[in-house]
């Protein structure tokens, strides 16, 4: 089951049986995303990246997540499964899905997708109605490294204040390094918020912005290059937890403008 929402020239396909994924985002009839079932743009929740070894600590509790990108837990458990609707209308919608095992609390996440002619607004919320929990969020969008055949590739541009160093287990080391040049796998502090432009030359800039702290940039894959916002660095559950409480969820947004450069 597929949701459609169009903005003036904008149309985009939301996959709630497939993680509630953006399966494709068009501007002018232009796809912007790379297609495939595990592609397009994902929620990463209620962890972002990678949980060292599947494993993150509550308190004295010690809890063991699936290991689905050996040896670690990697981007949630949100997009390897069915969302539920809970409404939409022709530019926007909303859906959920109940925290459940493999992870050990009770909880409800909420999307909602809001689609104008040049922007697109994502938020996700994390509640809990119970015990208090540590929970990250975010997206994993996959651009298109080249918009149309023929056309040039993509050119990424931000300023980050630091770079979480990586180890050889590609877990941050907890050290900050001045920013280096990509190619990336690299997650990136942006204490004012996450600000990144994307420009094919000659055809579309698109920005990525959010209140969010923390940017993970990937582009070392020939086909597309990923520029994914999230409430918190890799192994955040672990090294940076953030509480979820009955008072107080998790709350994280982005927003994704474009202009044609025709």
């Amino acid at each position: 089951m597929s949701t459609q929402l169009s903005a003036g020239g904008a149309d985009m396909t939301i996959d709630q049986e497939n993680g509630c994924r953006i399966s494709s985002l068009r501007v002018d009839g232009t796809e912007l995303l790379r297609q495939g079932p595990h592609y397009g743009s994902f929620p990463m929740v209620p962890w972002c990246g990678r949980t060292g070894y599947g494993r993150f600590r509550d308190g004295a509790a010690v809890h063991q997540l699936p290991v689905n990108h050996p040896p670690h837990a990697i981007h949630g458990l949100g997009r390897d499964i069915a969302w539920r609707s809970a409404g939409a209308t022709g530019t926007r919608a909303s859906f959920y899905f109940d925290l459940a095992d493999p992870w050990p609390y009770a909880g409800r996440v909420t999307q909602v997708f809001e689609l104008a002619e040049d922007t697109l607004t994502l938020a996700m919320s994390v509640e809990t109605y119970q015990d208090s929990f540590p929970a990250q969020a975010g997206w994993h969008p996959w651009f298109n490294r080249v918009l149309t055949h023929g056309g040039a590739e993509a050119q990424i541009a931000f300023d980050p204040a630091w770079q979480e160093e990586r180890g050889e287990d590609l877990l941050p080391t907890g050290r900050r390094t001045d920013p280096g040049p990509g190619p990336w796998d690299d997650c990136f502090g942006m204490p004012g918020g996450v600000d990144v432009t994307l420009t094919w030359p000659g055809e579309l800039e698109l920005k990525v912005a959010s209140r969010a702290e923390w940017v993970v940039v990937y582009d070392e894959q020939p086909e597309a290059v990923c520029v994914e916002p999230q409430s918190g660095p890799p192994n955040g559950l672990n090294t940076l937890p953030q509480l979820v409480t009955p008072v107080d969820p998790l709350e994280v947004s982005t927003t994704w403008t474009w202009r044609r450069l025709l």
